[in-house]
């Protein structure tokens, strides 16, 4: 600066060209003064910003100055502060909390960490910052560097809402016992893989993070792959034909054998420990052919997105790399692939129970807090959990049993489930009692059992470990109810807060809703009574073969009406009422009617099958889209609002008749229908002898020449669509397909439209 600023120095002599010159460099040298002049004290928001929103400019200036740093604006932002200060200055900033924590601001930590003091520091609750739309924290830095220096740290993460973050701080500043004010030397954070800013990490802790050996030497994280195009190769499993999904692959070689197309896939998903998830399939054909080529032709190699394809079909420990609670790990059978969301790990195979148990555990839990309390579940991050080899020696029998208890307690839960691709028979079917009340009863009381069997598993394995490091001073094993991921636990599956009577009633109402389902696939032929799982869910129809359905006999054609009148014997009401005699008994048959429409909320006057016609016509699909994930395999064929006809086609059996026969079998016959009872209700309006009744029949007659206009109008589409003689693919997935019927289907939009999973 002393250079520059005798080039504006208008004591020195100058002729008129220098002086001229001088001028013109005046605002440029005082602009220099005011970016190189340092100040006592720094505070900033730095505006937030990922590179990847950046201007190209601006993008390439950060990554040839702020090298190391230049991955969001922030902590470039952060870097030339320091710049601003003198040496022994002062800085104070509110930014994203995520510099703390995640890989990319590594470099960041550690300039912060080795070469100024974190003198303060207080991270908000994720929501607690008015007008934030990213979680943030407040801090303050000298920057000089003092070893040995105690910062000072408070923890807002348990305080929900902006309104609780100034009052809880004033709180722990006033009264440091609180429970979420703590000291911490800086230079302690080195300590722990990726120098997270762990502040409430205790000296124990950091001890296991530096004495244990990682998990990376012992197992082998790694990351999955990304598709790049979900839609063209990913499906839920019930889409496809079984018969072109293979199960329990372990090699390459083997998958491509099979000429299979379709194998299980690792996606993560929900919260849930020790078994489950399985949701997805992935097109695998000819070991990869389609996905390699594609994701070749879009980066030059597929090597960018399809990683660690040597691990694919291997047993594995999986987990959910995004969580809304806690890290959701999962043991994984051989035959899977997994995804960027399913990363996994891959041990010695007689060290696969132990290291579940270890990751399952509330201590790998708050190890992975440390690293990342972001909720995002890197497998960097898994790589560095540390493991006390020697001691987890010790315990392996013991977590071992514990272990394979919890997985087959959990996938005997997942198999409940129609949903399962190993479901073979609704739970309510097991029990021996004679009505479905008592058979509900007596699976409420199982349902308890198995609860109470894996938390008190999960407990076991929590202590093993908390013992086996030395923690018990510092953790308890306990486990709360709504962390037991049972899908048959209420509060787990509905979240906590609820009234003991409102779990019931839900749990009710969904083990109705799954019987009536199971009834549905029963009617459609994808179940039978004669056999357990699966019997057809193959492509057109082809194979089907009528003679696996002699208890309970299936439908002709995979077409059943679903109306909210009384108009055919094959309905879905009748033919519920059908199922439910077979099973349960004629003797029960009425109480077991009532039992059922009483946990649907029947209206005043209505009789259970009035009640049961009603579900089907406003509610059953619905459920069903949703138990299916906007994917569903009974498809809704509907006339309109006024609902004249409409009726459920099982996807598997539909083909390229199936239009042309709904017509047939139905449509015209129910405009028939329509015809003779408004011309009944006419002569009965003429007759009748009161101005109420002659009213009430006159509603119903406008109502069924509503439902009859619509009809004839459906009928018309139909028999365009039914000349088309339309064929689908279910490797197209039912996205794709349910948009090839124009507005004969229901709910189109929410079915075509929605986003990838």
């Amino acid at each position: 600066m002393p250079t520059l600023q005798k080039l504006i120095d208008p004591t020195k002599g100058r002729d008129l060209a220098g002086h001229t010159a001088s001028e013109e460099l005046r605002p440029f040298v005082n602009q220099a003064a005011v970016l190189t002049r340092q100040y006592d004290n720094v505070v900033a928001n730095p505006p937030y910003m990922g590179n990847k929103y950046l201007a190209p400019l601006l993008k390439t200036y950060l990554k040839q100055e702020f090298v190391g740093y230049e991955k969001d604006l922030f902590s470039s932002f952060i870097i030339r502060n320091l710049e601003l200060a003198n040496k022994q200055g002062s800085l104070g900033f509110m930014s994203p909390f995520v510099w703390m924590f995640i890989s990319s601001y590594e470099e960041l930590r550690n300039r912060l960490i080795d070469n100024t003091t974190i003198a303060s520091l207080i991270q908000l609750e994720y929501s607690g910052f008015d007008g934030a739309t990213v979680p943030i924290c407040t801090f303050t830095l000298q920057k000089t560097h003092y070893p040995g220096f105690v910062g000072s740290y408070i923890r807002l993460s348990d305080f929900k809402g902006a309104e609780n973050q100034a009052p809880k701080t004033l709180e722990a500043i006033q009264n440091k016992n609180c429970g979420w004010f703590f000291t911490t030397k800086p230079d302690d954070f080195k300590k722990i893989p990726g120098s997270p800013i762990a502040y409430w990490v205790s000296k124990r802790m950091r001890e296991i993070f530096e004495r244990g050996n990682p998990f990376g030497n012992i197992a082998e994280p790694r990351q999955g792959l990304a598709t790049s195009d979900n839609k063209r190769f990913l499906r839920f499993w019930p889409e496809v034909s079984w018969s072109k999904v293979a199960l329990g692959i372990e090699t390459r070689e083997e998958a491509k054998n099979s000429h299979k197309k379709w194998f299980p896939y690792n996606k993560g998903g929900e919260y849930r420990r020790w078994f489950g998830n399985n949701d997805f399939l992935i097109n695998w054909e000819n070991d990869g052919k389609e996905l390699l080529g594609f994701a070749a032709e879009l980066y030059g190699s597929p090597t960018r997105t399809i990683k660690n394809i040597p691990f694919y079909f291997k047993r594995c420990i999986t987990w959910s790399f995004v969580s809304s609670s806690y890290f959701g790990v999962r043991y994984s059978d051989k035959g899977f692939i997994f995804d960027v969301g399913g990363s996994s790990a891959f041990c010695p195979e007689d060290q696969i129970f132990v290291y579940s148990g270890f990751l399952c555990s509330s201590l790998a839990f708050k190890f992975m807090q440390a690293l990342n309390p972001t909720l995002n579940f890197q497998s960097g991050n898994v790589a560095v959990l540390p493991i006390m080899e020697q001691r987890v020696a010790e315990i392996k029998s013991k977590v071992d049993a514990i272990v394979q208890d919890a997985i087959l307690l959990t996938r005997e839960d997942w198999d409940c489930f129609e949903t399962s691709w190993n479901f073979e028979l609704l739970p309510l079917l097991n029990f021996s009692h004679i009505t479905i009340g008592e058979r509900f009863h007596a699976w409420m009381q199982a349902c308890n059992a198995r609860i109470s069997k894996l938390k008190e598993l999960e407990e076991a394995n929590n202590k093993s470990f908390i013992d086996a490091y030395d923690l018990k001073n510092e953790m308890q094993p306990t486990v709360s109810e709504e962390q037991i991921t049972l899908t048959v636990n209420p509060k787990y599956r509905y979240g906590s807060g609820l009234h003991d009577s409102e779990y019931q009633s839900r749990f009710r109402y969904d083990t109705t809703k799954e019987l009536l389902s199971y009834a549905v696939g029963c009617i459609m032929g994808r179940y039978s009574l004669d056999k357990p799982g699966l019997i057809y869910a193959n492509a057109c129809n082809e194979g089907f073969d009528p003679t696996e359905y002699k208890t309970f006999p299936a439908d002709d054609d995979g077409i059943v009406p679903v109306c909210d009148m009384d108009w055919f014997a094959d309905d879905a009401t009748p033919r519920l009422v059908e199922f439910i005699k077979t099973v349960f008994g004629a003797e029960t048959l009425d109480e077991n009617l009532a039992w059922i429409a009483e946990s649907f909320e029947p209206k005043k006057g209505e009789t259970p099958v009035e009640t049961i016609r009603r579900y089907f016509s406003t509610q059953f699909f619905k459920n069903h889209m949703q138990m299916y994930k906007k994917r569903p395999i009974y498809w809704l064929f509907s006339s309109g609002k006024q609902k004249a006809f409409e009726c459920l086609v099982y996807l598997h059996r539909y083909n390229e008749s199936t239009l042309a026969r709904m017509r047939a079998q139905y449509v015209t016959p129910l405009q028939g229908k329509l015809n003779a009872r408004i011309d009944h209700l006419r002569r009965e309006t003429d007759s009748a002898g009161s101005t109420a009744a002659k009213t009430k029949l006159r509603k119903e007659v406008e109502m069924l020449a509503k439902k009859q206009t619509e009809l004839a109008k459906f009928d018309e589409e139909l028999r365009h669509y039914a000349d088309q003689r339309i064929k689908i693919n279910l490797d197209d997935g039912v996205r794709v397909n349910y948009g090839k019927f124009g507005t004969l289907l229901a709910e189109t939009k929410a079915i075509t439209g929605g986003t990838d999973e």
